[in-house]
């Protein structure tokens, strides 16, 4: 069956570039003019009127050139300047405008003098560029444009494209009212609402499809894009709370973003992560074998913090759902927080501040020290236990720590042979451990035994480390003098929910709500650290910074297919897909390999000759795991 000839028109203002360009022109002219913001947002509301129909074309240019005072000389400029301004889905798919060129036309109620050299780039011809044209007097000033032309018309575009007589399917992709009026006086077979910059209800409310970008076009019509799945159709759920510039990475990719401030029970994650692809979390969420089982479409999850003891890794690793974490980001704020609160402890500052709160004044230097000579025990020699123990030591403070991991000692630490003889010479306990099972009650009844009367005691690692009940008895007999406990057996799913505790209302015990890393640098760094590891792994396949898979750093790619495939580690995996590649008659122009001792991860680039019954034979190839194919 022979294809029918397809013609694609786009609209250019705030489709083809991302703005409007005499919107840009304006804020050249006025660089330096205090009326600048006055005419701008009469030339914005008179743009929008003429893009939602309700002043005629005519009338909108005329008024809008009036006030711009522009001159041929502020052309360069623009110019320059909106060759930045292009889409980014336009961007990407350069090369489907240079395959196509013959079939893609550009219709604006714009100018050609602004549009020509910009579009040209992109391999589209001066005479597929439809617009109007500027007037110009003898010095170059724009005082008008072609009122003869019918595109300065209403119904213009209409017209336009009914006087090219062409055949086939004809496409139209715009975003204001007057590319919707081509489909509504026939003159095109489909109108694309183009959402990527601009969102008008008017013309969303009458489109036959809306296309958040170029991506959903060329995937709904199979074209050949820049990405094998259009961005918009890669859903992502962020949980609790996590920052809003992680959001905001995404959401520029062009994911599809819905974000929830507290956790999800495991139900609740059930339903809703059946159309995920990326799930961004913090510690309270459990991803559980049960809500795997219902991640039909998740390729990547995000632990915006340090642990992923909350995450089922081995059932992540056999589904090849890559997992990502942040294990040094929030490390200075753990330790901030850790300093400042042995010292309020050490100084017993609480009770001081409470008795002056009630106006009593007691200078008494009776229980209160220095750090300063203090031995500091740290279990758990990891990122966050080893700054801690350079920065106690700085305090003046002798530091010993334990760790199940052979470390090496920085500075003046001391190693301890066991958990035991480290709690036994410390006059200040700090747990920096991760959440594996085998730490629960770490710190017992037996352990307490061990320390030394009077100690001063910290956790800001995991909250099940710790028998609470065996705290709370050395609280009372005064075998501690002083905790600070950041995280609990049992924690709130969200802040509207009540903490409850049996450490609430002790003296000299510092309770904070989980935020050892909560301080805007951390979480800032974090969103930064674990959205662009995902969209790494998304957009081009590389692993590193992944926890279960194979690491593998990619270079970028032009002109080239990329197929991922995670398998297995068994033999002859590689040997079959470039056999499948060869049948195929591809030509492999790279490809990488890492294995662990569980699963292989294979990257091939292959070049454009492509048959998409390599899909279905990479799949069927036993013990494959995953396979994805990128553009």
């Amino acid at each position: 069956m022979i294809k029918k000839q397809e013609t694609f028109i786009f609209d250019f203002d705030s489709t083809f570039i991302q703005v409007e360009a005499l919107d840009v022109l304006c804020e050249i002219i006025y660089a330096n003019n205090s009326t600048g913001k006055q005419v701008l947002a009469e030339i914005q509301r008179l743009t929008d009127l003429g893009m939602e129909g309700k002043l005629s074309l005519k009338e909108s240019l005329t008024e809008r050139i009036g006030l711009l005072q522009a001159n041929r000389d502020h052309l360069g400029a623009l110019i320059e300047t909106l060759k930045n301004k292009v889409s980014s889905s336009v961007v990407r798919n350069r090369a489907f405008f240079k395959m196509h060129a013959q079939n893609i036309y550009i219709i604006s109620n714009g100018f050609k003098e602004i549009i020509i050299p910009i579009v040209q780039e992109y391999g589209i011809k001066p005479e597929q560029v439809l617009a109007n044209t500027f007037k110009f007097d003898h010095e170059g000033n724009i005082i008008g444009f072609d009122e003869k032309d019918e595109l300065c018309e209403n119904q213009g575009k209409v017209l336009k494209i009914k006087s090219l007589k062409l055949e086939g399917d004809v496409f139209m992709i715009g975003d204001g009212y007057t590319d919707y009026e081509t489909l509504q006086g026939g003159a095109v077979s489909k109108f694309y609402a183009f959402t990527e910059n601009v969102s008008r209800q008017i013309v969303i409310d009458n489109a036959d499809r809306i296309a958040p970008s170029l991506d959903e076009i060329l995937y709904d019509l199979s074209y050949k894009a820049s990405v094998s799945y259009p961005k918009n159709r890669i859903n992502v759920l962020l949980l609790e709370n996590v920052h809003s510039d992680a959001v905001e990475a995404f959401a520029k990719e062009g994911y599809n973003v819905e974000t929830i401030k507290g956790s999800l029970s495991e139900e609740e994650l059930c339903e809703k992560i059946k159309d995920v692809s990326i799930l961004g979390i913090r510690s309270k969420t459990q991803i559980s074998k049960k809500v795997l089982d219902q991640a039909t479409k998740l390729h990547a999850i995000g632990t915006f913090c340090i642990g992923t003891n909350q995450v089922n890794l081995p059932e992540c690793s056999d589904r090849g759902i890559a997992v990502f974490n942040a294990p040094y980001s929030n490390t200075r704020s753990v330790v901030e927080l850790a300093l400042g609160e042995m010292i309020m402890l050490v100084r017993d500052t609480f009770e001081k501040s409470n008795k002056m709160h009630k106006g009593i004044w007691d200078k008494s230097a009776n229980n209160s020290v220095e750090l300063r000579g203090k031995k500091l025990g740290i279990v758990g020699y990891g990122s966050i236990g080893s700054q801690l123990s350079i920065i106690a030591e700085a305090l003046g403070m002798k530091v010993y720590f334990y760790d199940v991991v052979d470390k090496l000692a920085l500075g003046n630490a001391k190693k301890c042979s066991s958990l035991k003889e480290l709690l036994s010479v410390s006059d200040v306990v700090s747990l920096h451990v991760d959440g594996r099972k085998s730490n629960l009650n770490l710190i017992d009844a037996q352990a307490f035994e061990n320390m030394k009367q009077g100690v001063i005691f910290l956790n800001l690692s995991r909250g099940h480390v710790v028998d609470i009940s065996a705290l709370l008895a050395n609280l009372k007999n005064g075998k501690i003098k002083g905790a600070a406990v950041d995280v609990f057996p049992e924690e709130p799913k969200s802040n509207d929910e009540p903490f409850i505790s049996e450490l609430c209302g002790m003296p000299n015990v510092i309770l904070t709500p989980h935020i050892g890393g909560s301080t805007e640098e951390a979480q800032v760094d974090i969103a930064h650290f674990v959205s662009q590891k995902i969209i790494n792994y998304i957009n081009t396949g590389t692993t590193y910074g992944s926890v279960n898979l194979p690491e593998i750093q990619l270079p970028e790619f032009e002109s080239a297919h990329r197929i991922m495939h995670i398998h297995e580690n068994v033999k002859g995996i590689l040997a079959q897909i470039n056999t499948i590649l060869t049948d195929s008659n591809s030509n492999i122009l790279g490809q990488y390999l890492k294995t662990n001792e569980q699963m292989g991860y294979v990257i091939t680039d292959i070049d454009n000759i492509y048959n998409p019954e390599l899909e279905k034979k990479l799949k069927e190839i036993p013990n494959t795991i995953k396979y994805r194919i990128l553009y």
